[in-house]
């Protein structure tokens, strides 16, 4: 079995295997099993990194075996500069997902568990899947274990966010099928995502495979104004769902952006490049101001999400490297910091169980340790030099002003709003006079809490310190995505 394989299935097999346990036997060792289960799917990731030869271009560790032998559909798999990080990056957030949900969820704990197991090796497989029909599997798959675990572990309003998370998602990736049948159509029988690459097009087909491919990417990153299932969606999942749904989840769209529309409708891509950069900056600058006037702190972190990812969307269009290795960048520091935005809320949920912004202030009074953790990742939500948020957002304003000087200065107005929302809900959340007795009474982090953001503290300043290791990794392919968008595909 190769690396990537089991990458997928080491997490999918404890799963499943947590499923089989039967519901209310031994909570503990089924959290113990889980834990062990997540840690063991981080550390074949390990290897990877180890063996990841830089300045190519090509796919690497690639595993190929057939599958659907009629159709030519094939299990295989493999990762470039592009999807590299996402594998690792998905293992680590599921062991602090899975240790941040163990004591707040009581209730079928191996089926939570379980359905976070699986959830885990499904996204690692849309990351490494190199068969048009693999690829899509892995991606629609994703939405059975995130909708149980809105549904089933949510709040009051769980039914309707699941049902709203569901269909947003799954009419989307209907026109995504349509247009995965025509290419196998086109390349004479062929669900090889890099043969569809080189496949000439006239240019009304890659205009009609740009908006099926963008009707299921759009709605997943997700892009304004098909964003609204988001909020809906982080205020009712349970704190380990939201936590993967920022993290992990919205980035399965813009990567479909980059191994789909870009290199199979270049000619597309930058015909329209001027619509996504449109609803990026819209992304951007309106819902930011939408996230200022939120009541409820996730929410707000939601909206916070939207406009984040609306810098990675802006990054790619812009075609050069800087913007492009910037929206990664940026994708995967959101993923550490919002990740860390939506835990630190949970602590504070688990305990006075509200997430009203006006139950709590003074928080700082009576966890300090915890009101440092919560600062700090305030100061990367902003974009503050040094952290994890910064690197990425900067980047992609560089490219901007590269490619037009005023896209580059409507981006950079934004990260103003970006600090003013998340910096009014921290002064109203954690400072000042302690705001009322369920505040008085709150107790600080424990070591379980403390391990939790301490790993996400330090991801947050490495990567804020030393962005190298994961540029360096991009660069060669960024550089070649580039090269081959700017060529022409008409026939």
């Amino acid at each position: 079995m190769g690396l990537l394989s089991l990458a997928i299935w080491t997490p999918i097999a404890f799963g499943a295997l947590l499923l089989a346990l039967g519901r209310d036997e031994q909570v503990r060792a089924v959290r113990w099993l889980a834990l062990v289960g997540a840690i063991l799917g981080l550390l074949v990731t390990l290897p990877l990194y180890e063996g990841f030869k830089l300045g190519t271009a090509a796919m690497q560790f690639v595993e190929k075996a057939p599958w659907i032998e009629r159709f030519n559909v094939h299990y295989h798999l493999g990762v470039d500069g592009i999807s590299f990080w996402f594998v690792p990056l998905t293992a680590f957030i599921t062991v602090i997902v899975v240790t941040a949900s163990w004591e707040s969820i009581t209730e079928r704990v191996n089926q939570y568990m379980g359905a976070f197991l699986i959830l885990s090796g499904l996204m690692i497989g849309v990351f490494s899947a190199l068969d048009g029909l693999l690829f899509y599997v892995f991606f629609e798959a994703t939405l059975i274990p995130m909708y149980l675990i809105i549904g089933i572990w949510g709040g009051p309003n769980k039914i309707y966010a699941a049902f709203k998370f569901f269909l947003y998602t799954l009419l989307g990736s209907l026109l995504t099928l349509i247009a995965i049948i025509y290419l196998y159509n086109q390349s004479n029988g062929s669900f090889d995502i890099l043969t569809w690459h080189q496949l000439p097009l006239s240019r009304t087909a890659q205009t009609l495979l740009f908006f099926a491919f963008f009707a299921a990417f759009a709605v997943k990153v997700p892009m304004w104004p098909v964003h609204t299932w988001l909020p809906d969606v982080h205020v009712e999942a349970p704190t380990g769902g939201s936590a993967v749904l920022a993290a992990i989840m919205l980035k399965l769209g813009a990567y479909g952006f980059l191994r789909f529309s870009m290199p199979i409708a270049p000619d597309a891509a930058r015909e329209w490049a001027w619509l996504i950069i449109a609803l990026s900056l819209i992304a951007v600058v309106y819902v930011g101001l939408v996230a200022m006037v939120q009541k409820d702190m996730k929410k707000l972190v939601a909206y916070s999400s939207v406009a984040h990812m609306g810098f990675v969307t802006l990054g790619f269009f812009i075609f050069n490297d800087l913007g492009v290795s910037g929206g990664l960048v940026q994708m995967i520091a959101h993923g550490f910091v919002s990740g860390a935005m939506f835990l630190s809320i949970g602590v504070l949920y688990d305990r006075v169980h509200s997430r009203e912004i006006a139950a709590y202030g003074g928080v700082v009074n009576t966890m300090p340790k915890f009101a440092a953790f919560a600062l700090l990742f305030a100061m990367a939500n902003c974009g503050l030099p040094g952290t994890a948020g910064f690197v990425g957002e900067w980047m992609v304003i560089l490219g901007a002003v590269k490619a037009n000087f005023w896209i580059g200065l409507a981006a950079a107005t934004a990260l103003i709003f970006g600090a003013a929302y998340t910096l009014w809900m921290f002064k109203r959340v954690y400072l000042g006079p302690v705001g009322n007795d369920n505040v008085k009474d709150l107790l600080d982090i424990d070591s379980r809490e403390f391990l939790v953001l301490a790993l996400l503290a330090i991801a947050v300043l490495y990567m804020g310190l030393y962005p190298r290791p994961f540029t360096d990794v991009m660069d060669t392919s960024v550089a070649e995505l580039l090269k081959h968008v700017a060529l022409s595909k008409l026939h």
